[in-house]
């Protein structure tokens, strides 16, 4: 046999061999986040597109529930979304649930806010980096104009953020953003609302909450003098 028909042949075999099975849940769904082409709306880290919400830290700012809810049927939690229902299987479902819910900002090899030409700019906008990277408006929509569904709640939307200037103080705002809030529900016999602010002291420095208030302090409501148009993020 020529000596380069049998290297050759072992090699074509690997090629047709079963894939190791992966036994890591959130290894497969990393697997099948990248083959489903959820990269193609969504950015983890420095991978993705920034078209639909960063999902970097969506562990840390979703419960594994909501997630789990979300990818069951977009469309029950939020009818304006523009995301499709994949139809999962229950077992796909999981290894996602688990790939995102591990998602807690480590995919960062820089944070956005903290490169040399974001340290330039005055805090409010460095402030704005933040809110936008960490997911605060996949809550509170871009701008902070609200209007985001959540169960159990007033109106049964997220509250927006373009009157905190009339309700708190920096002082204020600063402690409700470190200490995290559960809203107010609005039947106390029924579950408690699922989306929830987290405690962003553990993640954010002081420097940056107070970046983050800033930012705040800057918005304004829809109509109101110097607000930006804006439309529903998701």
């Amino acid at each position: 046999m020529n000596r380069w028909i049998f290297p050759a042949l072992l090699l074509a075999l690997a090629a047709c061999s079963p894939q190791t099975e992966l036994t890591d849940p959130v290894a497969r769904g990393e697997r099948d986040f990248n083959g489903l082409g959820c990269v193609k709306c969504h950015q983890i880290g420095d991978k993705g597109h920034a078209w639909g919400p960063d999902l970097t830290m969506l562990g840390f700012r979703k419960s594994e529930a909501w997630i789990d809810q979300w990818l069951k049927d977009p469309h029950a939690w939020n009818p304006k979304t523009v995301m499709p229902n994949f139809n999962l299987k229950d077992a796909a479902r999981a290894d996602l649930v688990a790939y995102l819910s591990a998602q807690k900002g480590q995919s960062w090899a820089v944070k956005p806010w903290t490169t040399a030409e974001a340290a330039a700019l005055p805090a409010a906008e460095r402030g704005k980096i933040i809110f936008n990277s960490v997911g605060c408006v996949s809550c509170h929509a871009k701008d902070g104009y609200g209007g985001y569904p959540n169960n159990n709640v007033a109106g049964g939307l997220v509250n927006s953020l373009t009157k905190v200037t009339e309700g708190y103080s920096k002082a204020e705002l600063h402690a409700k953003i470190k200490g995290g809030a559960i809203p107010i529900p609005s039947d106390s016999s029924k579950p408690l609302p699922m989306l929830q602010m987290p405690k962003w002291g553990d993640q954010l420095n002081e420097k940056e909450i107070d970046a983050v208030v800033e930012y705040l302090y800057t918005l304004a409501p829809k109509g109101a003098p110097g607000a930006k148009p804006s439309k529903d993020d998701f």
